[in-house]
């Protein structure tokens, strides 16, 4: 099938970007970046925006930088970018290892990192590790700017905290302590597909014992989140067996899995508790 009619805008700045979207917005006018996930719901005529506002041609979006201790990662910046270490450290590295995960090598040529945070998809990875991080996101529209946070911004299935006017135009994810570890785990059922259920785990260590932990889970309920129950469960404990087990424990019981034709709530928890224990012996190895 093909597309329904819509009018086609591309702006060349952000101020430019935002007015166009306060004019559309009230005419289902939408942001189009990456388009990997839009562009195959208006063929199918799922999706008939009015508008179009095409950012990809808006100077800046396209940035990716070490803002102090921040990395900036601007709304054009493409999954692909990812393939490589974008900073030194465990950060980069991070990074580098989850976005292979992320559908299939063409689409992470055009699909965008902001554009996933704004899918809101929970099975996204990047918005597991926005939420996991404690990223933030910046919100544009022409009342002005404000930042949000991740676990604010990601409110449900396919639902955020932007205004339909609002373009957002960088996340921002705070660098780790030179200390810390990370793993990251996901199971879905062909290679590219959509992860069934993910974990991402991140500690540090002082003394031989865990310091800082994060755990996150995605993919499991309408959103992704950190289980603090499991995060209690790793703080001040030696690395190993026993305490990776507890926080397993502890985050199978914490989630509230959806179901759905193909999967059980009793299969995502239990999937919940095998992947928290290979991401924290992941990060231990």
């Amino acid at each position: 099938m093909k597309p329904a009619a819509f009018e086609y805008h591309a702006p060349k700045t952000i101020a430019e970007a935002v007015a166009l979207l306060a004019e559309v917005a009230p005419d289902d006018g939408r942001i189009l970046a990456g388009g990997q996930s839009l562009v195959p719901t208006m063929a199918f005529r799922l999706a008939r925006p009015a508008h179009l506002v095409d950012i990809n041609g808006v100077d800046g979006l396209d940035r990716l930088y070490l803002d102090g201790n921040e990395l900036s990662i601007g709304a054009c910046v493409r999954h692909a970018a990812f393939h490589r270490p974008v900073v030194d450290g465990r950060l980069g590295l991070l990074l580098s290892s989850i976005v292979r995960h992320i559908a299939h090598y063409p689409i992470r040529q055009r699909g965008t990192f902001c554009g996933s945070l704004a899918q809101a998809d929970p099975a996204s990875e990047w918005c597991l590790t926005a939420v996991t991080l404690d990223g933030t996101m910046t919100a544009k529209s022409v009342r002005g700017s404000r930042t949000i946070g991740a676990q604010d911004f990601i409110e449900g299935i396919m639902t955020t905290a932007l205004a339909d006017d609002e373009l957002l135009t960088e996340a921002r994810l705070p660098i780790p302590p030179d200390d810390t570890r990370f793993g990251f785990c996901e199971f879905n059922r062909i290679a590219g597909g959509f992860a069934v259920a993910m974990v991402l785990a991140a500690y540090g260590l002082k003394d031989g014992v865990i310091t800082r932990p994060r755990l996150g889970v995605g993919g499991v309920e309408e959103r992704p989140r950190r289980i603090p129950e499991a995060e209690q469960a790793l703080e001040g404990r030696s690395p190993g067996a026993q305490a990776f087990r507890a926080a397993s424990a502890a985050a199978a019981g914490a989630v509230d899995p959806m179901e759905d034709i193909n999967t059980s709530a009793d299969y995502r928890r239990d999937l919940v508790a095998t992947l928290t224990l290979r991401a924290l012996e992941s990060a231990w190895s």
